[in-house]
């Protein structure tokens, strides 16, 4: 072992050793420690690079003095906040001034014999924590550190509550359900080819009139317009923007008197293209796109017409749209500009790692004179996020009315494709050469690279954690939950270096404390429910770190069983969870029951030979044995239903209505029910580990939002789950 290596490490986060799912522990090797700092841009090649890095994390400790965003607990008085101070100053008269974020200004000193040595570092620099004990609301305040009077630091502290926010509803034992939906593959008469916010507004309309208090949705964050085929919305080109080929045309204002735009789309070459995407067994994504942005050209050239003489109020609240969105939203229409202009002289420019050098840095001159030039169509990019913006906040206005209770329940992806608008913009936070991904485990034998790169703690930290609030924002906006989708990303994640296998990485640590802090401030400010998705490998001290934060676990079916395989019964189920049958990335009710998921991972090699194929659709077999068994002892089996699991080959809807109705018992203060398990689909949205062999984030519902009323299963669920979450069971 390598100390001064492991020292290093150390200091940026990066364990030696972590313990699989299995609890069998896996040394990091020194190789996978280099290459990993590598990631971070520290050099570890040998022993002169190592003490250098060193003591560059000394100085700049040292030059910083006060960290740019320390968060606290507004039940944790006092706070003790951490200053690097040259010990000239530590031994002056220290006092703190603090603005609060009411305007007012506080004054306290800073007895010296209750300040603690946390650290003596390297001389001259000494490491205090120093008592702050003021009364101030939760919120973000300036503070100062005062040296004999003067001014010598600042930041800003973050008073957090103590935990995530919780709406009355919730409160006192009391539950709730919802439907969670993949908006891309919702059908209707209407859309055109591909779910819409129309779309859910009207699934609100529907499910609200049966008792659901959320719908949640996948990711809405923007994609990629030049490329629509770039599907997943777990690797989006920002997670502060929203997928625009989610809007309904029809409904923005500018199409009811937009005459080119009515004749264009009422042509018969048009209908044809249009009932040709919509009829389309998966989801037409480029042909979708085209039909959508040739429309939407239109409306905002009508927009700008109307600016000059009908609607100048309109293009005024477009305007203050863009004041509010500021540098983000400007960067993310100026990227979209940029990527489109190049794409379209060269299709093999795939994101901004492709463009000419000139333009990789967004503060570049050739970058500024590029928004100059094509101001009007930047403006385009930033009026379709403003109408998307729009769309959302009238599916929140909905929910409001129709009195489903907590709304729209959104997602947010665990990061960004390296290619897109948030790693051009902030590429110094994001490490280029690693990626986020997960070690083997059973369902993944290679272990996973997700391709996405990972934040890089100390640069996070550094910049005030402002990429995390400002996500949180455009996440919880017009929401009433938010799943994160990886919470352990809070804690910690796993980097996968470049070239390396899935099975060769090593995880990293994020700072816990600050970003749950963070995560209630958010939540307290918008009024959103927050539910963590703490599948796979998750480290005790994690869980119980998100529990005492208010973060609402994710407790799945399939998942949830003893050391035996027996499942767990309704009352094992905790009741800080959000309870679910399946997920995106696992096979639905129905696949799981006959084996679909095995399968497809024997027909795409991501398991062993014809043998172990053989052994686990028998394991599955058994495991369709104990699930029977738990619904026999929850007085659940339906009526003529054989107990021998090699007599179920199918799941009968009997079954599945039983399924829903098992977890419809649970205390978890969510549930969350699938279309696809509401109407048989086999069929999952998404096969890890697959690209293109796989159609994943294209399938469809089998019926139409016009078909579901009729349809009669989403009644027969509703009645059940309603009868049972309002029972008190806490």
């Amino acid at each position: 072992m390598n100390e001064s290596l492991h020292r290093l490490a150390a200091a940026h986060g990066i364990a030696p050793e972590y313990h699989d799912i299995r609890g069998q522990r896996h040394r990091v090797s020194d190789d996978v420690l280099r290459r990993v700092l590598a990631a971070m841009d520290v050099d570890a090649q040998d022993e002169r690079s190592i003490a250098s890095a060193l003591d560059d994390i000394a100085q700049s400790l040292c030059r910083q003095c006060l960290s740019p965003m320390t968060v606290v607990r507004s039940n944790a008085r006092p706070w003790h906040v951490r200053a690097h101070l040259p010990s000239r100053v530590a031994r002056q008269r220290l006092d703190w001034r603090v603005l609060a974020e009411d305007g007012s200004v506080h004054r306290c000193a800073i007895p010296s014999d209750r300040m603690h040595v946390a650290d003596r570092g390297s001389e001259p620099c000494v490491a205090l924590e120093l008592p702050l004990d003021l009364a101030l609301p939760t919120g973000y305040h300036e503070i100062e550190l005062l040296a004999g009077g003067e001014r010598f630091a600042a930041g800003t502290l973050a008073v957090a509550p103590d935990a995530c926010y919780r709406p009355a509803s919730l409160r006192d034992g009391r539950r709730a359900w919802g439907v969670a939906l993949q908006l891309y593959g919702v059908r209707s008469a209407r859309n055109w080819g591909i779910g819409d916010f129309t779309d859910v507004a009207t699934i609100v309309e529907q499910w609200g009139g049966e008792g659901v208090d959320f719908v949640g949705v996948n990711p809405l964050h923007a994609l990629f317009l030049h490329n629509p085929a770039h599907a997943s919305p777990y690797s989006p080109s920002s997670r502060r923007f929203v997928n625009v080929l989610y809007l309904d045309v029809e409904s923005i204002p500018e199409f009811a008197h937009c005459r080119e735009a009515r004749e264009e789309v009422a042509s018969a070459a048009f209908q044809a293209s249009l009932a040709a995407v919509r009829d389309a067994a998966l989801v037409d994504y480029a042909g979708v796109a085209t039909l959508k942005l040739r429309v939407l050209e239109r409306l905002y050239s009508q927009a700008r017409h109307d600016a000059r003489s009908a609607a100048p109020a309109r293009w005024q609240a477009f305007d203050a749209f863009k004041t509010e969105g500021g540098d983000a939203l400007r960067q993310q229409a100026l990227f979209d500009a940029l990527q489109a202009h190049f794409f379209a002289r060269d299709p093999a420019v795939w994101g901004w790692p492709a463009w000419p050098d000139a333009y990789r840095d967004p503060a570049a001159p050739a970058v500024t004179s590029f928004a100059d030039a094509h101001a009007e169509r930047i403006d385009f990019y930033a009026w379709l996020q403003w109408q998307a913006d729009l769309q959302r906040a009238a599916v929140a206005a909905r929910a409001r009315q129709c009195d489903v209770r907590i709304g729209l329940y959104t997602d947010l992806a665990v990061s960004i494709d390296r290619g897109g608008a948030d790693a051009w913009a902030q590429q110094h936070l994001y490490a280029s050469g690693a990626s986020v991904g997960a070690p083997p485990d059973a369902f993944n034998v290679e272990g996973q690279d997700w391709g996405l790169p990972p934040l890089i703690p100390r640069r996070l930290r550094a910049a005030g954690y402002a990429a995390f609030i400002e996500t949180l924002r455009a996440n919880m906006r017009h929401a009433g939950a938010l799943r994160i989708d990886h919470v352990m990303g809070l804690s910690r994640l796993y980097w996968v270096p470049s070239g390396a296998t899935a099975a060769s990485g090593a995880y990293v640590a994020y700072p816990l404390d600050d970003l749950a802090g963070l995560l209630a401030l958010e939540s307290e400010r918008q009024r959103c429910l927050v539910i963590g998705e703490d599948l796979g490998t998750v480290p005790p001290e994690a869980r119980a770190a998100l529990t005492a934060n208010g973060i609402l676990s994710y407790r799945v079916l399939l998942f949830e069983r003893d050391a035996g395989g027996h499942f767990n019964l309704p009352s094992q189920y905790p009741e800080a969870a959000l309870a679910t049958t399946s997920t995106h990335d696992l096979p639905t009710l129905a696949g799981w029951w006959e084996g679909r998921d095995i399968a497809l991972r024997a027909m795409h090699r991501r398991s062993g030979g014809e043998t172990e194929l053989e052994a686990q659709m028998a394991e599955r077999i058994g495991e369709r044995g104990h699930l029977l068994a738990a619904l026999v002892r929850a007085g659940l089996l339906p009526t003529g239903t054989p107990l021998d699991p090699h007599a179920v080959p199918r799941l009968t809807p009997a079954l599945a209505l039983a399924l829903q109705t098992f977890l419809a018992r649970t205390p978890s203060a969510l549930l969350a029910v699938q279309p696809e398990d509401v109407f048989g689909v086999i069929e999952q949205a998404n096969l890890p580990g697959t690209t293109f062999e796989h159609p994943n984030w294209r399938r469809k519902l089998p019926v139409t939002l016009e078909q579901v009323a009729a349809e009669g299963r989403m009644h027969a669920l509703a009645s059940c789950i309603a009868h049972e979450r309002s029972l008190n069971r806490a």
